[in-house]
């Protein structure tokens, strides 16, 4: 007969598991079980866990009512903090710091029959975590004068510098009205429903402006301007993809960049060393 004490560490596992465990499941049954097995459980030791998970949906529930706070609107507060609940069971936090917590969501929702009425929410919720992480992207400092190294250089060697948490993100749906009109009234909700209806898709572009986090829709140049650089393609490479032929008038990067920059995407020109120009075979 084995009479060796659990050690601590089984102890402590097998407590977060207890924790974790959703209400009511085939898991909490078994982890209630095992607690017993080692010692743990008692009837005042099942009153802490009740209140341990308590305390943890409420912080579930505002750390993606923070995150997410456009998702909240569409489903509504309790929908949310039920959202929250079950994805803080089904993916609990793997990190001290619970701002990193919550990416799971837009997959989660994807996967949730019950959503199923907002196929457009799971897109939403994926432009919303992008904002969420262009707040704490790692400051870059701006450097407008190296702009001029376009005229001097060699533009197959050099490569636009984006804001911090540059994301572009495409969609069926309108996601960037559906976001501009319940965070700052820009378009109307009734213009935005009208996009909705008409399945008007757009490509959102994600980036910080100082320390705000900002999105828009963007146009098949900028698409293609910023979707090369992010791919790590040259100031050439970008000016290529833009001028490929589409509809619409022709590309013209110098007053694309003068918008770029004025909107704050585009913050300076950095060299790319180890490129050299493409030569033809």
């Amino acid at each position: 007969m084995n009479t060796a004490r659990p050690t601590l560490a089984a102890r402590q596992q097998q407590l977060v598991r207890a924790l974790m465990a959703h209400p009511g499941s085939d898991e909490a049954v078994v982890s209630a079980a095992a607690l017993l097995a080692l010692g743990v459980a008692h009837p005042q030791s099942e009153r802490g866990l009740q209140a341990y998970r308590a305390n943890g949906h409420a912080l579930a529930e505002r750390t993606l009512q923070a995150a997410y706070p456009v998702v909240g609107q569409l489903v509504g507060e309790a929908t949310l903090h039920a959202m929250a609940r079950a994805l803080w069971h089904a993916h609990p936090p793997t990190r001290g710091d619970l701002a990193h917590w919550g990416q799971a969501l837009p997959a989660w929702i994807a996967q949730n029959p019950a959503l199923a009425a907002l196929p457009y929410l799971a897109d939403v919720a994926r432009a919303e975590w992008a904002l969420h992480e262009a707040a704490s992207a790692p400051d870059q400092p701006t450097d407008l004068a190296s702009i001029t190294r376009l005229v001097t250089e060699d533009p197959s060697l050099l490569a636009l510098r984006l804001a911090p948490g540059t994301q572009l993100l495409g969609s069926r749906y309108p996601v960037a009205s559906i976001l501009g009109a319940h965070l700052d009234g820009m378009p109307t909700l009734a213009e935005a429903g009208e996009r909705l209806r008409a399945g008007a898709g757009e490509t959102v572009l994600v980036w910080r402006q100082g320390f705000q986090p900002r999105q828009a829709a963007t146009s098949p140049g900028t698409v293609a301007m910023l979707g090369s650089t992010l791919a790590g393609g040259s100031v050439l490479d970008a000016l290529d993809a833009a001028s490929a032929p589409a509809p619409g008038p022709v590309f013209d990067l110098g007053t694309w960049l003068q918008s770029a920059i004025a909107a704050g995407w585009v913050i300076g020109v950095h060299p790319l060393p180890h490129l050299q120009p493409a030569v033809s075979p």
